[in-house]
C-alpha cells in the first residue's frame, strides 16, 4: 500500500504542476503573459517544492514547514483549477491530496527526522 500511495503522490505533484500550467495559459492575456504565467508558475512552484517539499529537499524543514509548503502548492493548484471552471475536478484533486498527504504523514510519522520524514 506504501508503494501505491508512493507513486500517487508523484502522481498529484505532476498534476499540481499541470493545473498550474494550465492556468497561467488560460490567465494570461497575450501570448508573452500566457508564457510567462504557464511556464514560470509551475518552475517557480517544482522549485520551491525541491527545495523544501521533496523526499530529498535541499533545506529539511520540521514537519509542520513541508506540510506548509504541500499546502501552499496543493491549493494554488487546486485553485487554478477553481478560476478556470474546473470546480469538481479541483475538489477532487483536493480530496485525493489530503488524504494521500494525511496517509504518508501518518506512515512515516515513526522514521527519523530530516528528509527521511517527507
Amino acid at each position: 500500500m506504501k508503494l501505491v500511495n508512493e507513486g500517487l503522490a508523484f502522481l498529484l505533484e505532476l498534476l499540481a504542476l499541470a493545473a498550474l500550467a494550465y492556468w497561467g495559459f488560460e490567465t494570461g492575456g497575450g501570448l508573452p503573459a500566457k508564457l510567462l504565467l504557464g511556464i514560470g508558475t509551475p518552475v517557480v512552484a517544482a522549485i520551491v517544492w525541491s527545495l523544501f517539499a521533496a523526499p530529498r529537499a535541499t533545506f529539511g524543514l520540521p514537519l509542520a514547514g513541508v506540510l506548509l509548503v504541500k499546502a501552499v502548492v496543493f491549493g494554488a493548484a487546486v485553485a487554478a483549477l477553481c478560476v478556470t471552471g474546473h470546480v469538481v475536478p479541483g475538489a477532487v484533486f483536493a480530496v485525493v491530496v489530503v488524504a494521500n498527504v494525511a496517509y504518508t504523514t501518518a506512515t512515516r510519522r515513526g522514521s527519523a527526522g530530516g528528509a527521511a520524514s517527507r
